[in-house]
């Protein structure tokens, strides 16, 4: 990688951003799922400033018990504080790690990268949470761990409601969905929260996010099998259910669903549809009806006509630039070339490289609110 490290270094020349680093991932045979997502992660720069800091915040590391987070911040504190601006390195402890921890990782198996996003988050915040616990069981410790605002009741037993905590993950990534019945009987509507980490989209043939977005809390009608039981009215009736964003994530994940099972097929099929996903992306659908501002800076490509075979690439924006990660290489594309990624406008095209899970961040201090 030498080369091609020193040929980053010659394309960006005095525009290499200070103080940071490109470097490659090594791939411990069929690792490539993650790997663009642990590049995506690591430009995801407030999550790898969390990281960071929890690395240095006298967690001697060496010390701690070893687990996905302590070793996600051992490899995000030695890509940043490595001497050189470009090069290789093999993240062997995490895959190490991460196959112990989960055996649907253990296999050389093609793996589905937004299996493992969404893997990864949820047993960071798990981490979190037990160390959270142990802390507040030690008298010796003193600020209380902060406390969701109207965040998602956790319901329990005799009605008692437990407030989850709010670990930096959270601050990072969750967002509130609310799910809104309303009774075409007697019209109340009943609303439930649920919190997410990504949101999962269906795709069309020739379309964009933002209309995927419309489809995904367009308004959809309960009835004939499908009635909705109301406790207003003590029966079943005829609703309209819909889906909103109720508090906007800072970083909002969007997962395409490109792999659509074919019951006459009797398996996954690789959907190439051709969706846009624009650099400046206006959320909508919100409960409050105002408009979002989220800037895209990293997109997780899959490349491959099928489901079961393939491979992963990344497209990261850093200081104004955009990169292409394929494992151990590095190299600096043209903004222009991100749209290359949007799919095929045909069913059979030679382009099998599709935009797979887009991670966008919202512009302003507005939603940076902890």
């Amino acid at each position: 990688m030498g080369a091609a490290g020193s040929k980053l270094e010659k394309a960006l020349g005095d525009q290499f951003p200070e103080g940071e680093r490109y470097f490659g991932l090594e791939n411990f045979g069929n690792t490539c799922y993650c790997n663009s997502v642990l590049q995506a992660l690591y430009f995801c720069v407030p999550f790898r400033e969390h990281l960071l800091e929890y690395y240095g915040n006298g967690k001697s590391i060496g010390d701690a018990e070893e687990n996905l987070l302590t070793c996600l911040a051992d490899l995000f504190t030695q890509i940043s504080s490595q001497k050189k601006k470009t090069g290789v390195i093999a993240p062997k402890r995490f895959v190490q790690r991460l196959k112990k921890q989960n055996e649907l990782f253990r296999s050389y198996m093609h793996q589905d990268a937004h299996e493992f996003l969404n893997f990864l988050l949820n047993e960071l915040v798990d981490i979190l949470e037990k160390e959270a616990q142990a802390v507040k069981s030690d008298p010796e410790t003193s600020s209380p761990p902060e406390k969701i605002a109207n965040g998602p009741k956790h319901a329990q037993g005799n009605g008692v409601s437990k407030e989850p905590l709010v670990t930096w993950v959270h601050k990072n990534f969750q967002g509130i969905l609310t799910n809104e019945t309303r009774c075409l009987q007697c019209e109340t509507v009943t609303a439930r929260d649920e919190t997410f980490f990504d949101l999962s989209l269906d795709i069309e043939q020739n379309s964009s996010i933002t209309s995927c977005l419309k489809n995904f809390s367009s308004t959809e009608t309960l009835n004939a099998e499908d009635k909705f039981f109301c406790d207003k009215c003590c029966s079943l009736q005829e609703a309209q259910k819909r889906m909103k964003i109720k508090k906007p994530p800072h970083i909002l994940v969007i997962h395409l669903k490109r792999f659509k099972y074919i019951e006459q097929l009797g398996r996954y099929k690789k959907l190439s549809y051709r969706v846009v996903f624009p650099l400046e992306l206006k959320l909508s659908n919100t409960v409050e009806d105002a408009d979002i501002e989220y800037s895209l800076f990293a997109v997780v490509v899959h490349v491959g006509s099928g489901p079961n075979h393939g491979h992963y690439v990344s497209l990261v924006k850093s200081h104004n630039h955009w990169l292409f990660f394929d494992d151990e290489n590095v190299e600096m594309i043209d903004e222009s070339a991100v749209q290359t990624f949007f799919g095929s406008a045909q069913e059979y095209s030679s382009n099998t490289d599709h935009g797979y899970i887009l991670f966008y961040e919202s512009i302003g201090a507005s939603n940076n609110k902890s």
